[in-house]
């Protein structure tokens, strides 16, 4: 029984081939001003070639983010919802979530089964966003790839101390005028993030691992930075973590399916 995920997000398309046992596949597009229909065909395409299956093969097609353009869906599931699912499912020690994307971050309080407990979310107007990180490197001539490793070879970080971030990039701008090193200013923004994230893991009350999830997953420098931030608690990545959400909507999909199935029989 194979099941895919779908999310699409505001910068990229991730898709998620999952069937009873695996992960069979993941596939990401990064959407760039495409049009949206075809990167999500493209995606789905490819993430089926990946793992060797057809649309066919498929039971159910779930989405999560802005999925409304997925027209060949069967299913569709709120972003926190299939954030928990997929973190438990890659890192099952984890009892909180932070969700780092383009637009936005969110901490969710959850238990052993995925369920979502309490959550907390920044502003999309608040610089500790996804777009705002790409924007600043964009700024400085810097490959989003680099950002993360750059910030690890920071020694003297700039704090970004404004939550709006036209005026956190105002002083970005400011920091390249005095020669503060690119380094410096990236680590110093990782550690601004970081502590906005801590803040609303700390309102929602974590006890537990904190998994991180969504697109700045990947990015090594802000997991060090939250890390350091966090101080003993144990901070989570994993590999396929930018996935999560496409997983969870696939494993969510993948149960609905079951429970369908169950109702016709009975």
């Amino acid at each position: 029984m194979i099941t895919t995920g779908i999310d699409v997000g505001s910068s990229a398309v991730k898709v998620a081939v999952v069937d009873a046992t695996s992960i069979l596949a993941l596939h990401s597009e990064r959407i760039r001003r495409r049009d949206l229909r075809k990167v999500i065909a493209d995606a789905y395409r490819i993430a089926l070639e990946h793992a060797g299956a057809d649309a066919n093969d498929v039971v159910y097609v779930a989405t999560t983010g802005e999925g409304e353009l997925v027209d060949f869906k069967r299913g569709h599931f709120y972003g926190m919802t299939a954030h928990a699912r997929g973190a438990i499912a890659l890192m099952p020690s984890a009892r909180a979530v932070i969700d780092i994307g383009a637009l936005h971050a969110r901490a969710m309080k959850i238990d052993e089964r995925s369920r979502v407990l309490q959550y907390r979310m920044t502003s999309q107007c608040a610089s500790g966003s996804g777009q705002f990180l790409e924007n600043v490197a964009r700024y400085l001539g810097i490959a989003l790839d680099d950002v993360g490793p750059l910030s690890l070879e920071g020694t003297s970080p700039e704090v970004v101390s404004s939550i709006c971030a036209v005026l956190a990039e105002t002083d970005v701008i400011n920091m390249v005028s005095r020669g503060i090193k690119p380094a410096d200013i990236i680590k110093g923004i990782h550690v601004s993030m970081a502590g906005r994230y801590v803040k609303l893991l700390r309102a929602i009350g974590i006890e537990g691992d904190v998994a991180v999830t969504g697109g700045l997953a990947a990015d090594a420098g802000l997991v060090a930075a939250l890390r350091e931030a966090l101080g003993d608690t144990n901070v989570l990545t994993h590999e396929s973590s930018v996935h999560a959400g496409a997983i969870g909507a696939a494993l969510w999909g993948a149960y609905r399916h079951e429970v369908i199935a169950r109702r016709k029989s009975a």
